[in-house]
């Protein structure tokens, strides 16, 4: 008797399948503003989507029984991936939520007399089954987007830190959602756990504070690209708790991703070198070590400072002063006494270095730095 009942029912509901998909999509365009926003491509796809549920339900129904298996789900096939990215977990179980309903608003007159609690209790399952393989289906994606972005944000790091920037790197960029900007690079040590957990946690963190953030490990080293921060600081609040004991350097703050190559190159010759000054703060920014990286070989440090020291000085009695000053232990009387002028014109040309070159003359670490660059800049010369 229930399988003629179930014959009978499964008829009603082949013959109605598309008043039901009409009704579906109709109630769709009514109730959900997100279907509404939708590009008329995506709400053709997702009409389909709704029409193949409501076919393998009726087919389904017509020749499950008890024991037998669980309905297909082969129908969320049918959207592209695309679709997928553009309709959320939430929003799909809203469609399911949909159909679900037109089809219950109409039981009583689909199913075969006698059968309406049938076709009910089928629907619960097969409502049940939908739900779970619409999260089997995201959580795949959301695995393989994953792994992707994964991929691409490795790549994207290895490109800035080897300088290798072209077209390429925009459109991998790109894929990741990356907007920001400006953009500074941190270099130091990764902490010793796993390292995808560790990539995985700043990028929540960035996400938290509303920084763009790609990472990467490299043997014993970390290198944390962060776009979108007010500031330095601001940036490096969210990334350096990441970090592992030692030094951190911060590349200078660049104008786009493209131009994030130079913050790399200066953050990872800055780690290198910031041996030399162990007592330095952390982090510690790249240009701040500038004198460590030039005597470690750094080519960049080397121009920047015969380009901020030496050649502003160049040519002027500033630089006799400055090499006087040095050599004499910073000692502003013996200064004066061999260059023959009075010690408030030696005050006056000091003043006028560190106005020149941001460097005072008389402060330890500057009058390092500038005794560093007055030597690179006389080696060009000779």
């Amino acid at each position: 008797m229930n399988d003629r009942v179930r014959e009978d029912t499964a008829r009603r509901l082949d013959r109605a399948m598309g008043s039901l998909g009409t009704a579906a999509m109709a109630r769709m365009e009514e109730q959900l503003a997100w279907y509404r926003a939708l590009s008329a491509e995506d709400r053709s796809w997702v009409g389909l989507v709704a029409q193949a549920g409501i076919a393998a339900f009726v087919e389904w129904f017509g020749h499950a029984g008890e024991g037998r298996p669980t309905p297909s789900i082969e129908f969320f096939g049918t959207a592209p991936r695309e679709l997928k990215r553009s309709v959320s977990l939430q929003q799909t179980v809203d469609l399911v939520r949909i159909v679900v309903e037109v089809v219950e608003a109409e039981a009583d007159e689909l199913a075969a007399p006698g059968g309406e609690e049938q076709l009910r209790n089928a629907m619960l399952r097969y409502t049940r089954d939908v739900a779970f393989a619409a999260a089997q289906v995201y959580a795949r994606e959301a695995e393989a987007r994953g792994s992707w972005d994964a991929r691409l944000e490795a790549l994207i790091v290895d490109a800035l830190v080897r300088g290798e920037v072209d077209d390429g790197l925009h459109s991998w960029a790109a894929a990741l959602g990356w907007t920001s900007a400006p953009v500074v690079v941190f270099a130091g040590y990764a902490p010793d756990e796993d390292p995808q957990s560790v990539i995985d946690a700043l990028r929540d963190k960035g996400r938290r504070v509303g920084h763009d953030l790609l990472a990467g490990v490299q043997g014993e080293r970390l290198i944390v690209i962060v776009g979108g921060a007010d500031s330095i600081k601001d940036a490096a609040r969210s990334v350096v708790p990441r970090f592992a004991a030692g030094p951190i350097v911060i590349g200078p703050e660049v104008s786009d991703l493209h131009a994030a190559a130079r913050s790399a190159r200066a953050a990872i010759a800055g780690l290198r070198a910031a041996a030399g000054w162990p007592d330095a703060p952390r982090p510690v920014l790249a240009e701040d070590l500038l004198a460590e990286r030039a005597l470690d070989g750094d080519e960049d440090a080397r121009a920047q400072l015969i380009e901020n020291v030496f050649k502003p000085l160049a040519g002027t009695p500033l630089l006799d002063t400055l090499a006087t000053y040095l050599e004499q232990g910073t000692s502003l009387e013996a200064t004066a006494r061999l260059l023959f002028v009075h010690p408030n014109t030696v005050r006056y040309r000091l003043r006028k270095i560190t106005e020149l070159t941001g460097y005072q003359p008389t402060e330890g670490r500057s009058a390092f730095t500038l005794q560093v660059g007055l030597i690179l800049g006389r080696l060009t010369v000779t």
